[in-house]
């Protein structure tokens, strides 16, 4: 049985219902792979990968942050972060200072190359976003707003 056939289901036995997946993890897997590729297709004409479009917008989003802070908000080695970050550095859409209360930690920052190039970006996924939800009211959509929110917390604390 495929898992969208799950939801469908009418068995009405609750134990064997709960040991079944709903088929929601499904669903939000394939809408995670479609959104991804979207995403490459409207930040590629900007030269960025999806993986340097997300980075950009957590700086975008929460200022200066450390390698380590950059690594453990996106989920990546500090490593992996470290060679992101050089790349970023190298085609000038960020720069790192040293933090001037602590000078081992070095803070990085979005240039003004960066902030323009996030502006474009953004108002493609802007535009992406938009026909994505073009039929959810707007009460639907800070519905789902509030409840993908929920469900990213709470998988972060299991």
């Amino acid at each position: 049985m495929a898992p969208l056939d799950d939801l469908a289901s009418t068995d009405t036995n609750t134990k064997d219902q709960n040991s079944r997946p709903s088929g929601i993890s499904y669903l939000i897997g394939r809408l995670d792979r479609s959104l991804i590729r979207h995403i490459r297709t409207a930040v590629s004409p900007f030269g960025l990968t999806t993986t340097q479009y997300t980075a950009l917008s957590v700086f975008a989003a929460r200022g200066q942050l450390s390698n380590a802070q950059f690594a453990e908000r996106t989920m990546v080695s500090p490593q992996a972060a470290n060679e992101l970050m050089k790349v970023m550095e190298k085609n000038g859409w960020i720069e790192r200072q040293p933090d001037p209360s602590h000078g081992r930690i070095i803070q990085i920052s979005l240039t003004d190359e960066g902030k323009r190039l996030m502006a474009q970006c953004d108002a493609a996924i802007a535009e992406l976003e938009h026909k994505m939800l073009a039929d959810f009211s707007e009460q639907e959509q800070q519905a789902l707003y509030k409840q993908l929110k929920a469900l990213a917390r709470t998988l972060s604390d299991i």
